[in-house]
């Protein structure tokens, strides 16, 4: 696993001081397939890593429709940033879409390295102003774009989740029935 973490880091320019110091903090835990790892009610304690496995977020309406907010694959960090930043119950639900390998740090860990190590700050930070450029772009794709453009932008920005998940979770992160998504992929085969 530290091999995984290992590669994430360097990719992202930490130093080995960094990447050794962050690790030794970190609790490891094994999600399986729909496990929860943060369910509605529940104050997220801890900022999550994923080294191996697909996680997702989401929310469900009063008839229990779950409506996905965000997928987390491998290489990719994971929160209930209101709830985490707050310590406050969450809205929302984390699972594993598959048996996942997780990195987990709790409030008070994070925060320490954070200013025990300025490149972590600033790469928390970064990750941040990432998250937020992307939540706008999807919402204003939410509310004005086609299902079709929606699909489309979806291939674009996650080609190797297309496999690894179930249509009926893909139409919810697009916010579009099972059989619009349907229809869409369809045609797009047709053309070609």
């Amino acid at each position: 696993m530290f091999k995984v973490w290992q590669t994430y880091c360097r990719q992202v320019q930490l130093s080995a001081e960094t990447v050794e110091k962050v690790f030794a903090a970190a609790q490891q835990r094994t999600l399986q397939r729909n496990e929860l790892l943060l369910q509605e009610g529940q104050v997220c304690r801890y900022k999550t890593f994923v080294l191996t496995g697909l996680l997702r977020t989401y929310g469900q309406d009063a008839d229990g429709s779950e409506h996905i907010l965000q997928f987390s694959p491998e290489n990719t960090w994971t929160v209930d940033a209101e709830s985490y930043d707050r310590q406050a119950p969450c809205a929302f639900n984390i699972a594993g879409v598959e048996r996942s390998e997780l990195l987990l740090w709790t409030k008070a860990t994070f925060d320490s390295l954070m200013n025990e190590l300025p490149e972590l700050q600033s790469l928390s930070q970064r990750l941040i102003s990432g998250t937020v450029h992307s939540s706008r772009h999807r919402l204003f794709s939410a509310l004005s774009d086609p299902p079709e453009v929606k699909y489309e932008a979806f291939v674009r920005s996650f080609p190797d989740l297309l496999n690894r998940l179930p249509l009926h979770m893909i139409a919810s992160y697009l916010g579009v029935s099972v059989k619009t998504l349907t229809r869409v992929r369809q045609a797009q085969w047709h053309r070609g």
